[in-house]
C-alpha cells in the first residue's frame, strides 16, 4: 500500500473512532470496494483502536469494520472471512457494549459466499455459548435471528449436522422475545426447522413450548404504523410453526381444546382455524385420544355460537377433521377412528333432526352436512344413518313449515354429498335413496305453499347435478312441474326460482325442454282469452304468463341445440305483434328481445350459434324493422309496436351483443351486409323480401316522417359493437353519410343514433393524419352551427359535438381539449347552458348502448380522473368570472363531474372545491343538490379539516334540504346530518339544540323511508354531550 493511501486510512479510523464521524464508514467501504486498500489492511490500520483499554474505543472500531463488510461482504475471499470471523468469535467474549457492532459484522459475514466449510458451526457455537440473545436491545437480537435465517439459506447441512443441539441454541435465543418485527423472523426459523426436517430430537416440547406461548396471536398494529406489520401476518407464520409436523399433535390438540373455551372471539376463530390446518398433516392414530375432547368444543361452537365466523371456522374444522379420520387404513386388529368419530357425531345431532320446529335442526344438520362432505366413507356412514329418518318425517309431516325445512335439510345434503365425491361420473351414495328423494321434491312442488316450491325447486337442481339421482323419467315428470308453475303460479319468487331451476336443468338434459316445454310455453303465449271483453285483472294475468315463459325461454337456452329451438320462438313473437295475428303488448316485445340479448350473452360462442344469430336472428330482426317502419310511412292505421322507441332500443341490444361476442368473422359479414342496406338500400339478405328498391335510410325523408331514419339505431348496433381488428366496410362515405344525419334529421331518436354512430366509429378508427382531419372538419362545422344563433340545428349539433368528444374522451385523443373548451362556453349560452351542464354526467358516465368495453371500445384507463385534473380549475374560473344568472349551469356541471370519480378521488379531490359543493346545495335544481349531496356523503365520513371549518354553511344548507320537495333529497341530508353526529363533539355541540328542532319535523314525514332516516340521525345528535352518550 502507498504511503498516501496509507495515511488515508489512518485519518478515515482516527476520525471515526475518535472524531465520532460515523458518515466516514462509507468513504471507508467505497474506497475498499475501489481497491485502495483490503479490509484485512483496515484490520491492522485499526490495531491500536481494537486494543484499546477503552471498550468504546473497542466498539468503535469494530463497528467500523462491521459497516464496512456490510458494504464489501461480497468481494471477501475465503481466507480473509477466515481470518475475520476468526476475530469476530474472540470478540464475543469481550464486554458487552463491543456486542453489538460484533453481531452485525457476523450477520455480513453470514452471507458470504466465500464461507469456510464448518465456519457456520463456528460461529452458532459461539454465538450460542457467549451471547444472551434477549439480553440484546431489539435490534441486536433481529441481527441474531437474520444470521440464523442467512445461514439456513445457504449452509443448511452444516446445520443439520448440530443435530438437535441447534434447535436447542434457538430456543433459548427465541425464549422471551416479544417485538412483533423479531417474532416474524423467530417463526420464519422455527418454521424452516420443522418444514426443513432439521433433527428436533428431545427439544420438541421445547420447541413447540417457547412458540405456542404467543397461540392466540393478539396483537393491534399502532396507528400509522411504518414496518407494516399486521396481525395476520403473525397468525398465519405462527400458524405455519404449529401445524407444521404431527409430532406437536400431543401438545397442540389439548392447547386448541382449552383456548375454544376462551370468550374472546378472535381467539376462538384463530383456534379453529388452527385445528383445520394441522389435522391436514396428522394421521388418525395422532387424533385418537382428543377425539372426543375436539368433538365437544366443536359442538359447542356451532350450536351456541353468535357469529357466523366461529360457526363456518367450526365447520370446516370438522371437515378437515373428517378428513383426516377419512384416510386411515383399515387393519382387522384396530378401531375405524371414522366410526368411532361418526358415532359421537350422530348421537348429538342426529335426533335433533326429528325436531323441525325446534332451534337446534339446522346446527345439528349443518355439523353433520359438514362431516358429510369430508370424504365418500363419510358421506356413505352419515347418509345411511339420517337420510331414512329425514325422509320418514318429511311423509310424516303435515305443516308446510316444517316440511319445507326438512326438504331443505335434505338439499343441503345432497350438495354435501356432491362435494365429497371424487369425480363426476362416480356413482352418488344417495343412489338407494333416489325413488323417495324424487317423489318428496315433486310432491313438494304440487303444493300450494310458495316458500315449499321454491325450496323444491333448489333440490331439484341440486339432484340433477349428481350422476344417477335422475333417471329420463324424473327429467320429464320435473319438467311438466316447472311448466305447469310457469303457465299457472302467479307468485314472482316461485316463477324466478322456477325460471333459475329450469335453466340449471336444461344445460344439463337439453332433449327433454326441447320436446316438452319448449312446444308447450310457444303454444300458451300465442293463446288468447277467449272473451272479446274480457276483464283487466284476466288480461294481466295472461300478460304476466307471457312475461314468466319470456324468461324461462332465456333461461334454458345454454346449449346450441336448446337456442335453435327457443329463438325461432322469439323471433315469432316480434312477427305476430308486428302483422298483429295475435295482441302482443310493447313490453312483451321488449321482454322478448330482451331474452334474445340474454340468449347472445350466456349461449357458448361456436360456428352453430354464430350462425344462427348472424344468419337468422339479426336479419330477421332487421326485415321486420324495416318492414314496421315502411308500414309506418303508409296510409294511416294501426302502428306496428316494432316503430316504438323501446323496441328498437332493445332490438339494439340484441344485435349489439351478438356482434360484440359472437364469431367475429361472422359479425364482420353481418356488419357488411348491413352498411350496405343502409347505404346502397341492399335488401338481398333480408328473408320475406318484397321491399322497394329505391329505398334510402341514412336520407332526410319527407315531411315530418321519422320510421325510416330512426332505423339508424340498428346500424348502430352492428358497425360499433365489432372488435377493433374487423374492418367496416365504405366506412369514409358511412361517416360522411352519418354526419349529415345527424344535422338534418329533426327526430331525436334518429339524429342522436346517427351521433352515437358517428361517435362509435371514431372512437375505433386508428390514429393518424386521417382521423385528425375528420375531427377538424367535423369540429368546424359544429362550431359553425352552435356559433349562429339563428341556425335550427343547434341542439343537433351540440348532440353530435358531445358525443364525438365522449368518443375522444375515452381513448386520451389531444383534440378532445378543443371541444371541452367549447362545452365550457356554451354553459354562458342562453338556450344550450343547462343542457351543457347536463352533458357533463354523460362523458362521465358509462353508456350502455355504446362506447363501453363490451362493444370493444379504445378506453383508457382511468379517464374520468384525468378529466377531472384537467379541467377542474377551467371549471371554477369560469364560475367565479359568469353572471349570476348562469352560475347554476357551473354548479351542475362540477356536481356531475364529481359524483362520478370514485369514492377513493373524491375524498382527496373535495376539499379544494368545498365552497363550490356547498354553493351547489343552494341551488334550486333538485338534480344538482342530490348529485352534490352524493359527492359530500362518503366525505363526512372523514372529515378533512377544511368541511369543519365550514360547518356552520353546511349545516344550515342541510337542514334547509330536509324540507325538499325531494324525497331522494330529504333521504340524503338526513344521512349527511347523521353522518355529521360523528364529527368532533367540541366542533358539533353548538349545533344540537338547532339540529334537534329542525329534525322534529321530517319525524312527521308522509313517507316512511324519510322517517326512518330522521329517527336515526336525531338518536345519535340527542347522544352528543349527553351521560353515556359521545
Amino acid at each position: 500500500m502507498m504511503a498516501d493511501e496509507s495515511a488515508l486510512l489512518l485519518s478515515l479510523v482516527e476520525e471515526f473512532v475518535s472524531g465520532l464521524q460515523d458518515s466516514k464508514a462509507k468513504d471507508t467501504a467505497t474506497a475498499v470496494k475501489d481497491g485502495q486498500f483490503t479490509v484485512l489492511q483496515l484490520v491492522e490500520a485499526l490495531g491500536l483502536s481494537l486494543t484499546s483499554s477503552q471498550p468504546h474505543t473497542r466498539a468503535r472500531g469494530v463497528q467500523l469494520l462491521s459497516e464496512v463488510l456490510h458494504e464489501c461482504y461480497g468481494d471477501l475471499t475465503e481466507r480473509e472471512v477466515e481470518v475475520l470471523i476468526s476475530f469476530y468469535e474472540n470478540r464475543l467474549k469481550d464486554h458487552y457494549v463491543i456486542t453489538p457492532p460484533v453481531l452485525q459484522g457476523l450477520r455480513a459475514l453470514t452471507k458470504c459466499n466465500a464461507l469456510p466449510p464448518g465456519s457456520a458451526v463456528s460461529m452458532l457455537r459461539s454465538l450460542f455459548q457467549d451471547v444472551h440473545v434477549q439480553s440484546l436491545m431489539l435490534t441486536e437480537r433481529g441481527c441474531v435471528y437474520n444470521m440464523l435465517i442467512n445461514l439456513m439459506d445457504t449452509r443448511e447441512a452444516e446445520l443439520k449436522g448440530l443435530g438437535a443441539d441447534f434447535v436447542f441454541g434457538f430456543v433459548q435465543s427465541m425464549d422471551g422475545e416479544r417485538d412483533p418485527r423479531n417474532l416474524l423472523l423467530a417463526f420464519q426459523i422455527a418454521k424452516n426447522i420443522i418444514h426443513r426436517g432439521y433433527d428436533l430430537g428431545k427439544f420438541t416440547e421445547e420447541l413447540f413450548e417457547v412458540t405456542s406461548c404467543y397461540f392466540p396471536i393478539d396483537f393491534t398494529p399502532p396507528p400509522n404504523d411504518p414496518h407494516g406489520i399486521t396481525r395476520d401476518q403473525l397468525i398465519l407464520m405462527l400458524r405455519a410453526v404449529l401445524t407444521g409436523t404431527p409430532k406437536f399433535a400431543e401438545f397442540l390438540l389439548p392447547l386448541i381444546i382449552e383456548k375454544l373455551d376462551s370468550d374472546v372471539q378472535s381467539a376462538k376463530q384463530d383456534s379453529l382455524q388452527t385445528l383445520a390446518a394441522c389435522v391436514s398433516q396428522y394421521e388418525h392414530k395422532d387424533l385418537a385420544e382428543f377425539l372426543e375432547g375436539l368433538w365437544t368444543s366443536l359442538r359447542r361452537e356451532v350450536f351456541q355460537t353468535s357469529s357466523e365466523k366461529i360457526e363456518s371456522a367450526g365447520l370446516a374444522a370438522l371437515t378437515a377433521l373428517t378428513s383426516c379420520l377419512s384416510r386411515s387404513v383399515l387393519n382387522s386388529d384396530s378401531d375405524d377412528s371414522l366410526n368411532t368419530f361418526l358415532d359421537l357425531v350422530l348421537k348429538d345431532c342426529k335426533h335433533h333432526l326429528c325436531e323441525p320446529d325446534l332451534k337446534l335442526v339446522w346446527p345439528s344438520a349443518k355439523l353433520l352436512q359438514a362431516a358429510c362432505s369430508a370424504s365418500n366413507r363419510a358421506s356413505h356412514i352419515i347418509t345411511a344413518a339420517v337420510m331414512p329418518t329425514l325422509i320418514e318425517q318429511y311423509n310424516n309431516r303435515a305443516e308446510c313449515s316444517h316440511r319445507r325445512t326438512l326438504l331443505e335439510v335434505v338439499q343441503r345434503f345432497i350438495l354435501s354429498v356432491k362435494s365429497s365425491q371424487s369425480s363426476e361420473s362416480e356413482e352418488s351414495v344417495l343412489s338407494a335413496f333416489r325413488p323417495s328423494l324424487c317423489s318428496m321434491v315433486f310432491s313438494a312442488l304440487s303444493e300450494s305453499n310458495a316458500n315449499l316450491q321454491i325450496t323444491a325447486t333448489s333440490a331439484l337442481t341440486s339432484l340433477s347435478q349428481q350422476t344417477g339421482l335422475l333417471l329420463d323419467s324424473d327429467i320429464e315428470l320435473a319438467v311438466d312441474h316447472l311448466t305447469g308453475l310457469l303457465l299457472k303460479e302467479d307468485d314472482n319468487s316461485v316463477s324466478a326460482a322456477v325460471v333459475e331451476c329450469a335453466g340449471a336443468l336444461a344445460q344439463l338434459h337439453p332433449t327433454a325442454f326441447i320436446t316438452k316445454l319448449i312446444p308447450e310455453l310457444k303454444k300458451q303465449m300465442f293463446s288468447e282469452p277467449m272473451e272479446q271483453d274480457r276483464e283487466a285483472s284476466e288480461q294481466q294475468s295472461h300478460h304476466a304468463m307471457r312475461q314468466r315463459c319470456l324468461s324461462a325461454l332465456a333461461a334454458v337456452s345454454t346449449q346450441p341445440s336448446v337456442v335453435q329451438e327457443s329463438t325461432p320462438v322469439l323471433l315469432e313473437v316480434l312477427s305476430s305483434a308486428h302483422t298483429g295475428s295475435v295482441s302482443f303488448s310493447v313490453e312483451e316485445v321488449v321482454l322478448a328481445c330482451c331474452s334474445l340479448q340474454r340468449i347472445a350473452e350466456q349461449v357458448k360462442d361456436t360456428e352453430e350459434t354464430g350462425r344462427c344469430f348472424h344468419d337468422v336472428i339479426i336479419p330477421r330482426l332487421l326485415s321486420l324493422a324495416l318492414q314496421a317502419a315502411l308500414q309506418g310511412d303508409g296510409s294511416p292505421g294501426r302502428r306496428s309496436p316494432l316503430v316504438e322507441e323501446a323496441v328498437l332500443s332493445a332490438m339494439v341490444r340484441v344485435i349489439s351483443t351478438s356482434c360484440s361476442r359472437l364469431q367475429p368473422t361472422m359479425a364482420g359479414q353481418t356488419t357488411s351486409k348491413a352498411v350496405s342496406l343502409f347505404l346502397d338500400g341492399d335488401v338481398s339478405f333480408l328473408p320475406d323480401n318484397s321491399f322497394p328498391s329505391n329505398i334510402q335510410l341514412l336520407k332526410k325523408q319527407q315531411g315530418d316522417s321519422w320510421s325510416q331514419s330512426q332505423m339508424v339505431c340498428l346500424l348502430m348496433g352492428c358497425v360499433c359493437s365489432l372488435p377493433r381488428s374487423v374492418e367496416v366496410p365504405q366506412i369514409d362515405r358511412l361517416l360522411s353519410e352519418l354526419e349529415e344525419m345527424s344535422y338534418t334529421c329533426s327526430h331525436p331518436l334518429s339524429y342522436t343514433s346517427a351521433a352515437k354512430c358517428f361517435a362509435g366509429l371514431v372512437n375505433k378508427r386508428p390514429q393518424g393524419d386521417s382521423l385528425d382531419s375528420l375531427i377538424q372538419r367535423t369540429m368546424k362545422r359544429i362550431c359553425s352551427e352552435l356559433d349562429s344563433t339563428s341556425s335550427s340545428v343547434r341542439y343537433q349539433a351540440f348532440t353530435l359535438m358531445i358525443w364525438v368528444a365522449k368518443a375522444l374522451l375515452l381513448r386520451y385523443h389531444p383534440l378532445f381539449t378543443a371541444l371541452t373548451d367549447k362545452l365550457f362556453s356554451l354553459l354562458d349560452d342562453a338556450d344550450l347552458g343547462p343542457m351543457a351542464a347536463d352533458s357533463f354526467s354523460l362523458l362521465m358516465s358509462d353508456s350502455a348502448d355504446i362506447l363501453n368495453r363490451g362493444c370493444h371500445a379504445d378506453t383508457r384507463i382511468m379517464y374520468r380522473q384525468r378529466f377531472f385534473s384537467e379541467n377542474s380549475a377551467k371549471l371554477v374560473q369560469g364560475f367565479n368570472a359568469a353572471p349570476q344568472e348562469k352560475k347554476p349551469n357551473y354548479l351542475k356541471a362540477l356536481s356531475n363531474i364529481v359524483n362520478k370519480l370514485p369514492k377513493q378521488v373524491q375524498v382527496t379531490e373535495l376539499p379544494a372545491l368545498l365552497s363550490l359543493l356547498l354553493e351547489a346545495l343552494s341551488c334550486p335544481d333538485q338534480g344538482v343538490q342530490l348529485s352534490t349531496l352524493s359527492c359530500l356523503e362518503p366525505v363526512l365520513i372523514d372529515p378533512p379539516p377544511a368541511l369543519i371549518q365550514q360547518l356552520e354553511a353546511l349545516v344550515s344548507r342541510l337542514l334547509a334540504l330536509t324540507s325538499s320537495p325531494a324525497m331522494d333529497v330529504r333521504i340524503v341530508s338526513l344521512r349527511c346530518i347523521h353522518a355529521l353526529s360523528r364529527f368532533p363533539v367540541h366542533e358539533i355541540l353548538p349545533f344540537r339544540a338547532r339540529v334537534l328542532r329542525a329534525l322534529a319535523r321530517p319525524l312527521d314525514d308522509k313517507k316512511r323511508m324519510v322517517r326512518s332516516e330522521a329517527v336515526q340521525a336525531r338518536g345519535e345528535w340527542f347522544l352528543i354531550g349527553s351521560p353515556g352518550g359521545r
